[in-house]
């Protein structure tokens, strides 16, 4: 029996080694790391240990054992564990079945405090309350804010629009008990990174509407995907295969969260899905042509839209709802939204989603403060207490976000 056992043994830890090897060679075939972004080393190791994760839950959920991204957020949340700041009051709550996070500072106040509505990244697949928990403990702390992250529901069990309305939900029920919190109704502002970010952006929107509700102050949104549309922007050509983003994770992550069979993959960056109509009316927000020359570095003009392909639009066709798409909003809707600061990563695939969003934003006379980190990369801020896998980008980006929330 025990021979038994140190073979069973031996052959887990090769294959586990085989699969990180395989990572790695991987990820030195296929990965690009810029010269501006600091510590390589450092961000190839995080990178091949993601490949690894996501790799095995792969074949995990081709095993039937349990499904890729509960097995990536599981991992995730043991490696990078949670710490208690004894300064901040950490609550866990429901508001009907959304889990949500409460934090507020120990310290007692004089006054209302400002609000924050968090959205986490994670493009529907990572992410969790409990990832996300320090970068709510530090913004919570560093503002004196009360800090309300919603955990929304995620892969695989939901998918669109899931995570769209209980976001919403959540804010709206935060909205309404702000006096039970302490919160100022004058200084709500949403905040979010990666889907997160569009998600604030989408919200801010359709809270517009809402009369009986506090007006949001001010919407902050860190590398945020707001536009599903054009995939050949020059961030997308420059930086497809720049961890932690790369635009086969990134497309992986998108047909899953919005059930679109990956054979329509290729129709979809090519923008054969697009109906002409469309892009003759939204051509104007959604082109390339609204990135400032100075970022287009080595980029090539492509043929885009391809031809269009109308089983292709059949099959994508819930891509351009408003929830995916809140770029597109009419510039009724983007003129009465509050005052933004956005932040951008240059080596980041999403970078120009934040440069569009900005011009958009600028042209409807809304006042915008932009913040651009040249060594930055996507999903940096996760990382920013780390140690010893932190990045300055990341610690660079949490004390700018503070510094602009604490001068509302």
């Amino acid at each position: 029996m025990t021979g038994f056992w140190l073979v069973m043994l031996s052959s887990l830890v090769i294959f586990h080694l085989g699969l990180f090897i395989w990572a790695t060679f991987k990820h030195f075939l296929t990965a690009e790391i810029p010269s501006a972004l600091q510590h390589p080393v450092k961000l190839r190791f995080l990178y091949c240990l993601l490949l690894y994760v996501t790799t095995l839950g792969n074949i995990l959920e081709k095993l039937n054992i349990c499904y890729m991204p509960n097995f990536a957020r599981f991992l995730h949340e043991r490696v990078f564990r949670k710490t208690n700041d004894p300064k901040v009051v950490v609550t866990n709550l429901l508001y009907g079945t959304i889990p949500v996070r409460l934090f507020q500072p120990k310290v007692t106040s004089s006054r209302s405090r400002r609000g924050i509505i968090y959205y986490h990244g994670g493009a529907g697949l990572l992410g969790s309350l409990d990832f996300y928990h320090n970068v709510c403990s530090f913004l919570a702390r560093e503002t004196d804010s009360v800090l309300l992250a919603v955990g929304y529901r995620k892969l695989p069990q939901c998918h669109y629009p899931v995570i769209a309305s209980d976001c919403l939900n959540a804010s709206i029920h935060f909205l309404r008990t702000l006096k039970t919190y302490g919160v100022d109704p004058s200084r709500v502002v949403v905040c979010g990174d990666s889907i997160g970010g569009g998600l604030g952006v989408y919200i801010s929107q359709i809270l517009l509407g809402q009369k009986d509700l506090p007006q949001i102050r001010a919407q902050i949104l860190i590398y945020p995907i707001i536009q599903c549309i054009n995939f050949q922007l020059p961030s997308t050509q420059q930086y497809q295969n720049i961890p932690f983003l790369t635009r086969d994770f990134m497309m992986m992550c998108l047909c899953k969260y919005l059930v679109i069979d990956p054979c329509w993959r290729d129709a979809i960056l090519k923008g054969l899905c697009i109906p002409p109509d469309f892009w003759m009316k939204y051509q104007k927000w959604l082109s390339a042509d609204n990135i400032p020359k100075s970022f287009k570095n080595k980029y090539q003009e492509p043929h885009f839209p391809g031809p269009f392909n109308e089983a292709a639009y059949l099959e994508t066709k819930h891509l351009f709802d408003i929830e995916n798409e809140p770029l597109l909003a009419d510039d009724e809707i983007i003129a009465q939204l509050p005052e933004a600061f956005l932040v951008s990563c240059e080596s980041d695939i999403l970078r120009d989603d934040t440069l569009l969003y900005k011009k958009r934003l600028e042209d409807q006379g809304i006042p915008v403060t932009w913040y651009h980190v040249k060594d930055g990369f996507h999903a940096c801020i996760l990382l920013f207490d780390r140690k010893p896998f932190s990045f300055p980008c990341s610690q660079k980006i949490l004390d700018a976000v503070v510094r602009y929330i604490k001068s509302i």
